[in-house]
């Protein structure tokens, strides 16, 4: 027979003072309610009730990927370094990955992913078209070496993963996969309760040309966001193509006009009296072939390092010295007049901006009424900036709206990066060996938790979600030991117990504020309260954590009640 938890049996320490090391409110909620532990830097155990809730994610997890077609299975952590070297990875992954030597000095790495694992699997297996579509994943630790582990399980060293991987045989099939895959993951984060946006993304050290992050929307997130409350659009700023609201300059005769010690376009827009969109930026680099570059952006934008990358490569900005040597003036640089031998370009967005107010490459003097197609030209364009809020929306028009996020799951499609690399084919309609068409598929197990707490809390404490909730129900009985009270907290316990529901009793002989302070802490979806009064009544009050709504219930009808509100939110 199954049986209530008792709250003095728990391993659930609790602390009364918020951690110094925790910085954002998951880290110190689940530190706080005796979630985790930190064992070193970027390391954490989970403790009891952690592990609970990380389990119901993973349930849920595998219900969905099971209504799909997805098969579970598992692949060693360590993996052997030719496979990353046979991918091109091992040396394009960076120190972030880890790595070491078995005794017979053999490299392997410790998975942060497992793409070149999944690919070899398969390359020795699937022979036939015939055999695809399949869709593999598993649920693991995963490691990566961060620089700067911090906050908590958001961005640690060891972390727990789901991460699955489609073989396709052709681009439909591929995106079929895909396409389901994003299906599910939206409904695993709903079931979990966590509000997240679907996001255009950059696919980073992944790989592939189409990428969808799933974003929980919270103020302690990483990663910046515009979206569209009109159309649904939504991407991360690294990848959204930005429309910016320009301020065309007025038209007329090109004009030099000066402006002593105005180096930065604050200062030009103030001392011209123009809007900061109204001019436009030059930034000076070094692209990844040793090209001298000047790129032109919109004055009140910034180029996105990401999307910087993409367009010339391993670039570094300008140092003094190299502007110099290049015959550019810091601060007062434009596209009339620049020195032979400049790489020229713009960001996309001023394509049909044609009146510009830009440097004159001369210090403390600039040019007004600059005319695109008549005192310069603009050879190359490039999607460079970083869209930011009250940008339009590339899809409907609309201003874009803004929000940070955390990241806790991505979907790619990475066509034949791995397999064509790794020789993994299979025998199409034709008889013809081909690459197999990728997808793969991540979810942040350990970082859904935290992004639950970050979106289910309030000054008390967490207030968790049922379906994902270590335990449903607890128990607080005011008098422990009695011949009143605890007779019946213990009857009512059971009867919730047999109900099907999950239940924790605090049995501790502790005054009632520090039993009522820990249980919003913990904060258990329902709270059942039992005193001498209400025993006398034939009564118990049940509080609802999240919503903090309180409700006398009759103790024979307490259980039927929870079961009803309970199973309507699992």
């Amino acid at each position: 027979m199954k049986r209530y938890v008792k709250m003095s049996q728990l391993y659930a320490p609790t602390l009364k003072e918020d951690p110094a090391e925790a910085e954002l409110v998951s880290h110190r909620l689940l530190l706080r309610a005796g979630f985790i532990r930190k064992g070193a830097s970027g390391l954490y155990s989970y403790l009891p009730l952690a592990w609970r809730s990380i389990r119901k994610i993973e349930q849920i997890i595998r219900e969905e990927m099971e209504e799909i077609g997805a098969q579970e299975m598992q692949v060693p952590i360590l993996t052997d370094g030719e496979l990353w070297r046979q991918s091109g990875r091992w040396g394009a992954y960076g120190p972030e990955l880890m790595r070491l030597n078995d005794r017979h000095e053999r490299e392997f790495a410790l998975g942060p992913t497992h793409e070149e694992a999944f690919t070899d699997l398969v390359r020795n297996e699937l022979r036939s078209y015939k055999q695809l579509p399949v869709t593999l994943y598993q649920i693991q630790d995963k490691f990566r070496d961060e620089l700067r582990p911090r906050f908590g399980l958001m961005r640690s060293r060891e972390f727990i993963m789901k991460d699955g991987y489609s073989f396709s045989a052709d681009q439909e099939s591929l995106q079929q996969c895909y396409d389901e895959e994003a299906a599910a993951y939206a409904k695993i984060f709903k079931r979990c309760g966590i509000y997240a946006l679907p996001v255009a993304a950059d696919s980073g050290q992944i790989g592939g040309n189409t990428s969808v992050e799933f974003m929980a929307v919270a103020d302690a997130g990483e990663a910046e966001l515009v979206y569209c409350d009109k159309c649904g659009f939504a991407a991360d700023t690294e990848a959204a193509t930005a429309r910016p609201v320009l301020s065309e300059g007025e038209a007329g005769d090109l004009e030099k006009v000066a402006t002593p010690g105005a180096g930065t376009i604050a200062d030009v827009a103030r001392l011209l009296e123009v809007p900061e969109n109204g001019t436009r930026k030059a930034l000076a680099l070094v692209d990844g072939e040793g090209n001298n570059v000047v790129v032109f952006v919109p004055g009140d934008h910034d180029m996105n390092d990401v999307k910087a990358e993409h367009a010339f490569g391993n670039y570094h900005m300008m140092t003094d010295e190299e502007l110099q040597l290049a015959g550019l003036v810091k601060g007062f640089i434009g596209p009339v007049g620049l020195p032979e031998g400049i790489r020229v370009c713009a960001d996309q967005s001023l394509r049909d901006s044609q009146w510009w107010l830009v440097g004159a490459n001369e210090k403390d003097f600039h040019f007004m009424h600059a005319k695109q197609g008549r005192d310069f030209e603009i050879p190359e364009w490039v999607d460079v900036i970083t869209a930011k809020p009250g940008d339009l929306c590339p899809t409907c028009g609309k201003p874009l709206k803004g929000a940070r996020g955390i990241e806790c799951g991505q979907v790619f499609q990475l066509g034949t990066k791995y397999s064509a690399a790794m020789g993994a084919t299979f025998a199409d309609v034709d008889g013809h060996d081909k690459p197999f068409l990728m997808g793969c598929y991540g979810i942040g197990v350990s970082r859904t938790l935290a992004a639950v707490v970050e979106q289910h809390n309030d000054g008390n404490g967490i207030a968790w979600p049922v379906s994902v909730a270590p335990f449903e129900v607890e128990v607080l009985p005011l008098n422990v030991g009695d011949d009143m009270v605890w007779p019946e907290a213990q009857r009512l316990a059971q009867s919730l117990v047999d109900a099907g529901l999950e239940v924790v009793v605090d049995d501790r002989k502790e005054r009632p504020g520090v039993k009522f302070a820990d249980a919003d802490l913990i904060g258990l979806p329902y709270q059942v309260v039992l005193g001498k009064r209400g025993v006398k009544e034939g009564v118990a009050e049940v509080k609802n954590r999240a919503t903090g709504e309180r409700q006398d219930v009759a103790l024979d009808q307490v259980a039927a009640v929870l079961t009803e509100k309970v199973i309507a939110q699992r």
